[in-house]
């Protein structure tokens, strides 16, 4: 059971670090891009919307994931 509860916490710490590095690069990438040539900066935002919310989604995913070997694991002990 430790074992999982580890493995269940490897797997939420290394999404969050992913999803973290992930919307840093993208919006970086973005303010370069608005810098470059500000006429396009409003083209670019909904676009970086829709990417930073499919970067949290991945993130969401493993911490269900997580949370279903969580409770398998657990409900399995009483």
């Amino acid at each position: 059971m430790g074992l999982v509860a580890i493995a269940c916490g490897i797997i939420v710490g290394l999404g969050a670090i992913g999803a973290a590095i992930g919307i840093s690069m993208l919006g970086s990438k973005y303010i370069e891009a608005s810098a470059r040539q500000p006429e396009i900066s409003d083209s670019l935002l909904p676009k970086v919307f829709i990417l930073v919310g499919l970067v949290d989604a991945a993130f969401l995913i493993g911490v269900g994931i997580a949370i279903f070997f969580g409770m398998t694991v657990f409900a399995n002990v009483a």
